[in-house]
């Protein structure tokens, strides 16, 4: 079984209206508001998928700042789930400013079967990851429920991108120490934070702690994949792509010439996800 673990899908009606929700989400403006970005709904994604060879992917729409937006694209994950069962596993969005509000629709979408909250993208939706005042009623949510929480983290080196963004090795050890019963996904390699990972009492603090493969084609050379496996463990590498930012067959290609060897590249490929996500468990 092969899992992406890091997939965007967004309402054919706000594809097809982006610049009407630009204009309420400044920071979905930022990112999508150029009409030459790559936006898709699921039935894209499920093509992609069979044209790949995918078996199951875990799909989020944005981290918007409008908690109102957040739910009406998290119906719409909901329903992509229902038409597409064991094909597409969906995490709740959420605003974490909004509140109790914001609680109660992790509630509401745990209900719906969501595995988890993300994509947090605490830069552009207004707070700092390492804020654990304002994030321990999302994290005890979560936690009780649970469900994983996968969050945009970033290198506080090297080239700048739109959405980079400044969630930093710093505040994500303050995250999973504050809140080490949590399972966190951190996206894009964690923003190097495995490397820490060589540092016994972050080994520690992150025992909770997997690595998304997420948009790695930008970022890092392919032996990333056998870096981080040897720092942290084969166990805790989980292949993304960050569709439709790049395509899943580029993305799983790129995997597998990675240089792997088989058992570990099994293991990223789908069999660390479907322990994480309960498929078949």
């Amino acid at each position: 079984m092969i899992i992406d673990f890091h997939t965007h899908i967004f309402p054919p009606e706000v594809i097809a209206h982006r610049q009407e929700y630009a204009e309420r989400d400044p920071w979905f403006a930022e990112l999508y508001g150029d009409p030459r970005a790559k936006m898709a709904d699921a039935d894209q994604l499920i093509a992609s998928m069979a044209a790949s060879g995918i078996d199951v992917s875990v799909a989020f729409t944005f981290g918007w700042s409008d908690q109102g937006i957040a739910e009406e694209c998290n119906n719409y994950v909901i329903e992509a789930m229902r038409r597409y069962p064991g094909k597409i596993i969906g995490l709740a969005v959420v605003q974490p400013l909004a509140g109790a509000r914001a609680i109660a629709e992790v509630e509401r979408c745990a209900r719906a079967g969501m595995r988890g909250v993300g994509e947090l993208m605490p830069h552009g939706q207004g707070y700092r990851l390492n804020d654990v005042a304002l994030l321990a009623s999302l994290a005890e949510a979560a936690q009780a429920l649970d469900l994983l929480i996968l969050t945009h983290a970033s290198e506080p080196v090297g080239h700048l991108y739109k959405g980079k963004g400044n969630v930093s090795p710093y505040d994500l050890y303050a995250f999973i120490q504050a809140f080490p019963g949590v399972k966190v996904v951190a996206a894009h390699w964690g923003g190097g934070f495995p490397f820490y990972e060589l540092m016994p009492e972050v080994q520690t603090a992150a025992a909770n702690v997997w690595y998304d493969s997420a948009a790695s084609l930008y970022l890092y050379r392919p032996e990333i994949y056998a870096n981080v496996a040897a720092i942290c463990g084969s166990h805790k590498l989980l292949w993304a792509s960050d569709y439709p930012l790049l395509g899943q067959r580029r993305m799983l290609d790129y995997a597998r010439a990675s240089g792997l060897d088989d058992a570990a590249l099994g293991l990223a490929l789908g069999d660390n996800a479907r322990g994480l996500l309960g498929i078949g468990v």
